[in-house]
């Protein structure tokens, strides 16, 4: 098992490498001045304006920038941003809290739905359930999520008004940031009310966010489902009169999750993109928000930064799968 996670640990500096070049050269590519968006309304001195651009070292050649950089982030400096003068890993502390809990409760409800439905379809194939189930789950992968959220935001808030419009919590309500995590932080307070506003407008951003995870894991577990409900030991297991729970719960389950938790993996990357639109859309005060508000100020050390922070997010998160892959079929760890 240690050399499974040494071989995978020597991919993550090439890959975080590649990443900041990529990351540096495309923000960089962006059409606009980062200077000209803190400018007043009626402009600055063309000086002035050197001058800033000296300082901020945006007047320097692209490689030098992007050496310098890297220096920065060697000693753990990922820049500071240039609208609120604030170190960007303090920022993206802030904000990362509201998108890991959106996230968690948007996988959350994508596996506990995803699961279910995926195994009924396999053990129900070719019947009503089955083509019913796997129709929306295509359904559910092609909606886009911004339409897909607008829909829901006009049917359940508006027409019905079982849920909030935007935001993570009541305006009336002050819960002291102990973990960042709304649900947890109302919860160590006691206070009812507030968990259960927070609840409210969490509701409907996670179940758009979750849609298209939902549809993926189910599908992926009706596949591998049929695929593993085929084998011998199963029919041995059946032969031998175990009873039906056991068979499916215990031999064919484990057995098929092993590409679903894959699935689950690769997911990550798909919220944290995902996030960027339900959070706009939501005015949900993460990550995803933060960084387009970084893209319409043309903040480039925020965008570098956060880009950056976010791709290690998805590699760790990957770099877990890849352990619990292993877990679950040593073949794989001896293969490696």
């Amino acid at each position: 098992m240690l050399s499974f996670l040494l071989n995978r640990l020597a991919l993550l500096l090439p890959t975080l490498i590649g990443i900041t070049f990529f990351t540096f050269i495309l923000v960089h590519l962006m059409p606009g001045d980062p200077i000209e968006m803190l400018m007043p309304e009626r402009g600055i001195d063309p000086e002035r304006h050197a001058q800033l651009r000296a300082e901020l070292g945006l007047d320097q050649p692209l490689l030098v920038q992007y050496v310098r950089y890297l220096k920065q982030l060697a000693h753990g400096d990922f820049g500071r941003s240039i609208v609120t003068k604030k170190p960007v890993l303090e920022e993206f502390a802030t904000v990362f809290p509201a998108t890991v809990e959106l996230s968690v409760a948007a996988v959350s409800f994508a596996i506990l739905l995803g699961l279910p439905i995926g195994v009924f379809a396999a053990l129900n194939r070719g019947g009503l359930f089955d083509y019913a189930a796997m129709s929306v789950s295509l359904t559910g992968y092609s909606m886009p999520i911004f339409w897909w959220g607008l829909l829901l935001i006009l049917l359940f808030s508006v027409q019905l008004g079982w849920t909030p419009v935007s935001g993570r919590i009541g305006i009336f309500y002050d819960v002291p940031p102990i973990t960042g995590l709304l649900l947890i932080d109302t919860a160590l307070e006691g206070d009812v009310a507030a968990f259960t506003s927070a609840v409210h407008h969490l509701v409907l951003p996670a179940v758009v966010l979750g849609t298209i995870p939902l549809a993926t894991i189910a599908r992926m577990t009706r596949s591998a489902m049929l695929e593993v409900l085929n084998t011998e030991y199963i029919r041995t297991a059946r032969a031998k009169g175990l009873s039906p729970v056991r068979v499916v719960g215990v031999h064919a389950l484990r057995n098929a999750l092993i590409p679903v938790v894959t699935v689950v993996g690769l997911a990550v990357g798909v919220l944290l993109a995902g996030a960027i639109l339900t959070e706009t859309v939501f005015s949900w005060p993460g990550v995803g928000k933060w960084l387009v508000d970084a893209v319409n100020r043309r903040d480039f050390p925020v965008l570098r930064g956060g880009i950056l922070l976010v791709a290690v997010t998805v590699v760790a998160v990957n770099l877990l799968v890849d352990l619990v892959y292993g877990l679950l079929d040593p073949r794989i760890r001896k293969a490696t």
